[in-house]
């Protein structure tokens, strides 16, 4: 009988143990989860702040160029490249405060967004080399300071959102945590490549 009561005890002892670690690793799941999605959230907002500052600037140069008697190709071909770049941009845009968990779906994100990037520096060029005097203009200024601060802070975000997911990464694929997230349903999530020409915040300057 006093063996029986041993192996009893053992036993809840044991199941206790088990118990509070279940509950402690996933508590830690879902805080970390929670701060992938919360610094996600932050990229999105920053990445929706250059698309919804973009038409702006284009509205600008149009403004300042209305005198014009003759419109500039090169400006005409890298507004239609432009605009293409950001339709695209647009429509990959997750539009959630959730961060993507397919790696499929966050390299197209990335890769839209990179293509914007490249569209905009192309069309800036073409506006810099045919209005050279743009800059002194108030509005037109005003925004290329507003682009370039809104890149500063995607690349911090973007910062962020890196060290959350790794935090979280780290916590789901190391054993033993691992069994408690295959057995909850918590998988790693998508992570930002690198991108070699990203290294630093691209400045829309004139």
């Amino acid at each position: 009988m006093k063996k029986a009561y041993i192996i009893i005890g053992v036993l809840a002892v044991l199941g206790l143990l088990v118990f509070f670690s279940g509950k402690r690793n996933y508590n830690k799941f879902v805080v970390e989860q929670e701060s992938v999605d919360q610094t996600w959230s932050q990229v999105e907002n920053q990445y929706q702040r250059r698309l919804d500052l973009i038409p702006n600037l284009v509205e600008a140069v149009k403004g300042y160029a209305k005198h014009e008697s003759e419109t500039f190709e090169k400006v005409t071909e890298a507004r239609a490249g432009l605009s293409q770049a950001y339709n695209k941009a647009s429509e990959q845009s997750m539009g959630g405060s959730v961060a993507p968990s397919s790696q499929e779906a966050l390299d197209d994100f990335q890769a839209s967004q990179q293509e914007l990037q490249r569209a905009l520096n192309i069309y800036v060029n073409a506006v810099r080399e045919a209005y050279p005097d743009l800059k002194a203009n108030e509005q037109f200024a005003d925004l290329q300071a507003q682009l370039e601060g809104t890149e500063n802070r995607i690349a911090t975000e973007r910062e962020r959102y890196t060290k959350a997911v790794q935090a979280y990464n780290v916590s789901v694929k190391t054993f033993p945590a691992n069994l408690w997230a295959g057995l909850f349903g918590f998988d790693a999530r998508a992570q930002f490549k690198a991108d070699p020409e990203a290294a630093h915040a691209p400045k829309v300057q004139f």
